[in-house]
């Protein structure tokens, strides 16, 4: 059976970690593959800040670089800044599966324009720079947000009535105001407001968590792995140092 290791780019507890794990009921992946969720010792508080986003690239890292050596055939990374994505694929041949570019890219084979949907204005840093990346940044009708600090630990629970009201009445204005024909939620901490956003839109609204499972479960399934010559291998490993930092 395929083994799939999801990084979660926090450090948390049992209970918070399962509420990570709850994504998996929003895709059906069949009986014949495992997810196996594990979080980071290495993280910044919040992505907000070029320092934040170095820490994640190596916390990430740190978390992942033996995935193959464990035996997991594939790794889901559980942030929509893709941090470590690069990183663990020049080190790892497995398939390394990142939110962020796979639900923008995806986005585009169902409309022309998306919006971003997510908590926080400050935020944006992170898709601004996939989208430059991916060359996209025209495709990207808006990014708004429902202005709301978020929490990476407990999610939206308790916080449901504040949130999501909040969230819908900025993702109607993606639609009406920006014209998007698809919404991609901000964040994978998002993923319990995906099924109230998604019967009160008119457009698709794109999970990016569950969408990394089935996008891994595809890659191993028709056996495609990342082009080693767009990630190739460092000349000298130093993989001791971030175990060490750990």
């Amino acid at each position: 059976m395929p083994k799939v290791l999801v990084i979660v780019p926090f450090p948390m507890t049992s209970d918070n970690l399962d509420k990570r794990r709850a994504q998996l009921r929003a895709v059906r992946l069949g009986p014949d593959i495992d997810f196996t969720f594990e979080a980071v010792r290495i993280a910044p508080e919040n992505y907000v800040s070029q320092q934040d986003m170095l820490l994640a690239d190596v916390g990430i890292l740190q978390a992942g670089h033996d995935a193959e050596a464990r035996g997991f055939d594939a790794v889901c990374i559980d942030t929509m800044s893709d941090s470590g994505m690069a990183a663990l694929r020049s080190v790892l041949r497995i398939p390394v599966i990142g939110p962020g570019r796979h639900a923008m890219l995806i986005a585009l084979n169902l409309g022309e324009r998306f919006s971003i949907l997510s908590m926080w204005d400050r935020w944006r840093p992170l898709y601004r720079k996939t989208l430059g990346e991916l060359g996209l940044a025209e495709k990207c009708a808006s990014m708004r947000s429902a202005d709301l600090v978020p929490n990476n630990q407990r999610l939206l629970g308790g916080r449901e009535e504040e949130v999501f009201p909040a969230l819908l009445k900025a993702g109607r204005r993606c639609v009406e105001q920006d014209g998007a024909d698809v919404i991609i939620l901000g964040s994978t901490t998002m993923h319990e407001a995906h099924a109230f956003l998604a019967e009160r839109l008119p457009v698709p609204v794109i999970n990016p968590g569950p969408l990394t499972y089935r996008m891994a479960d595809a890659a191993l399934k028709l056996r495609l792995p990342h082009a080693r010559s767009a990630y190739p291998a460092p000349l000298t490993p130093r993989l001791d140092l971030f175990a060490s930092m750990a």
